[in-house]
């Protein structure tokens, strides 16, 4: 579905002859399946070998974005320097590695989370407590009456959500964009977080939907503290513990 002049300038690109190329990454919408049309440009990473700075390119057409190898091989831990962009290499295309798979390793790291930093993002960026503060107060104000209140914080409970359902799958949360399509395209493991179920889901809880709500948490609940046994830990169930008596509401509609 790419314009042609999308086209032209990615095989321009590719037919370039320069040397300190090393690796080509293609990313954005023409990176993921039918995610791109005829307004699209083309999105690529231009890997270097060497640390010259050079500003990215911008045509109507394509977006040449440079990058030493070192800095790709850097992964900027969760809430650090740019890790904003690492979802940009998550299902992104090599088109071009001429580093006996350096660049391509680097490309799945950036859009990997590891052990550790699924701990650093639930526990210590406060990514689940954020959410469980969130869907508290979206509760609490649709018990109260506030119903406006209630649809604004269950809508701030859902980035913090987001991040916990894909941390624990050890993947970034894509851009929201992406987010329907990365669902179908690449599922999760848990049944309530498929596209078919955890799309509609987040319309309800757009709505601020209280039962919506405590489903959700009811799923996330019984994940985090999966991932606890699975690591030999318990840090994550403490943490939603010690809400006390504070996760009644989360858990019935009284």
């Amino acid at each position: 579905m790419l314009s042609d002049a999308a086209r032209a300038a990615l095989d321009e690109l590719l037919a370039r002859d320069d040397p300190a190329i090393v690796g080509l990454v293609l990313s954005g919408s023409a990176a993921r399946g039918d995610m791109a049309n005829e307004r699209s440009d083309v999105d690529v990473y231009v890997v270097r070998d060497d640390d010259v700075e050079r500003a990215t390119l911008h045509s109507p057409a394509i977006d040449e974005i440079s990058w030493s190898l070192a800095d790709l091989e850097q992964v900027d831990r969760y809430g650090s320097g740019g890790w904003y962009f690492r979802w940009s290499f998550a299902h992104a295309r090599v088109l071009r590695d001429r580093t006996d798979g350096r660049v391509t390793d680097a490309v799945r790291r950036q859009a990997t989370v590891d052990d550790d930093e699924q701990r650093w993002v639930l526990v210590d960026q406060d990514r689940l407590d954020g959410y469980l503060n969130f869907a508290y107060r979206a509760l609490k104000n649709h018990r109260d009456g506030r119903l406006l209140e209630a649809r604004l914080d269950a809508a701030e409970s859902l980035p913090w959500l987001l991040d916990v359902v894909f941390t624990l799958a050890g993947r970034l949360r894509p851009y929201n964009k992406y987010l329907p399509w990365e669902l179908r395209e690449h599922p999760l493991a848990v049944t309530e977080w498929s596209a078919e179920a955890l799309l509609p889901e987040i319309e309800l809880m757009l709505a601020g939907d209280p039962a919506a709500l405590r489903r959700t948490f009811a799923v996330v609940d019984r994940e985090v503290r999966a991932w606890d046994a699975a690591h030999g830990t318990t840090v994550c169930g403490d943490l939603v513990d010690d809400w006390g008596p504070e996760l009644e509401i989360l858990r019935s509609s009284a």
